[in-house]
């Protein structure tokens, strides 16, 4: 195993626990997220907003062929990034996939504190939040369930106590 994975809806920690772990580790940390803003020289909400959620999804997609085989990483996906079910297989060869989980009463909390949700976090749909976060989470837990090797509730935990277990789980696999 050389590269861990993060996996999550929108607001689990995946970048904070990600940018801490891979310190830890001393490993190159990698958001996915801010990579393809960084390669298209915009933000998310722009690149939505000029292609839609396809662009996006076409972008975020080569970006994971790109990172696959990177070695000594720990990477956190975009919250749909589970929905490239070919990227997803080849990203868990040699990898630990943990899923950052959190209620979704306190993903909608974590939304609304988040300078970044109305910002750079477009819309997934054109519900109400608390409606969207409900629908996507629906739809989206049964892949995150499918390809994380490790579930981790975050929704009390902090960064440090999340990266603990994770380091646990590194020590009982290796």
């Amino acid at each position: 195993m050389n590269k861990i994975v993060l996996i999550g809806f929108r607001a689990t920690g995946k970048t904070t626990t990600g940018q801490k772990l891979a310190q830890v580790l001393k490993w190159k940390f990698i958001d996915l997220d801010e990579e393809i803003q960084k390669k298209a020289k915009k933000t998310i909400k722009e690149i939505v907003e000029e292609g839609g959620w396809e662009e996006f999804r076409k972008r975020e997609r080569e970006l994971m062929r790109e990172i696959a085989d990177l070695k000594n990483v720990v990477i956190a996906l975009g919250g749909g990034g589970v929905l490239h079910k070919e990227e997803m297989k080849k990203l868990k060869e040699n990898s630990l996939v943990v899923w950052l989980k959190t209620s979704e009463k306190e993903i909608i909390k974590r939304m609304k504190k988040d300078q970044k949700t109305t910002s750079q976090r477009p819309d997934l749909s054109n519900l109400p939040l608390e409606e969207e976060v409900k629908k996507i989470l629906k739809e989206r837990e049964p892949l995150y369930k499918i390809y994380s090797d490790l579930e981790i509730d975050t929704t009390n935990l902090s960064h440090d106590k999340v990266i603990e277990k994770i380091l646990r789980q590194i020590l009982l696999v290796t």
